[in-house]
């Protein structure tokens, strides 16, 4: 029985840690110097070994628009906005992908989808 307890104590210790940083909310707008993105994500930070450290903005096939690196933990601040600006979108693109990154787990395997306005 105690051998079960200590598995399932690292079952669900290892999960906590897995939990990668979910995009809630995507705002962008168009300037004469590129696109601003204002983007929302939320990550069960405990602090400095684990917290989300930033979020970029893709195309389709995966080329890399932009990135917006995040230098500290925002425990007590979740969700939370950061934006990046001057952001050069290809002419004729209509959507772009957006992927948060922890620094346990890395980069994100899901992107998020956005329309651009």
């Amino acid at each position: 029985m105690r051998h079960l307890i200590l598995f399932l104590s690292f079952i669900f210790a290892t999960n906590a840690f897995a939990d990668s940083p979910q995009i809630t909310d995507i705002k962008a707008n168009s300037s004469t110097n590129g696109w601003r993105f204002d983007v929302t994500i939320l990550h069960p930070d405990t602090g400095w070994d684990d917290y989300a450290d930033g979020w970029r903005v893709e195309l389709s096939d995966g080329s890399i628009l932009g990135t917006r690196e995040l230098l500290h933990p925002h425990v007590n601040e979740q969700p939370f906005t950061r934006s990046l600006s001057s952001v050069a979108i290809p002419e004729g693109t209509t959507t772009v992908y957006l992927r948060a990154r922890d620094n346990v787990g890395g980069w994100a395997e899901e992107t998020t989808a956005y329309k651009l306005p």
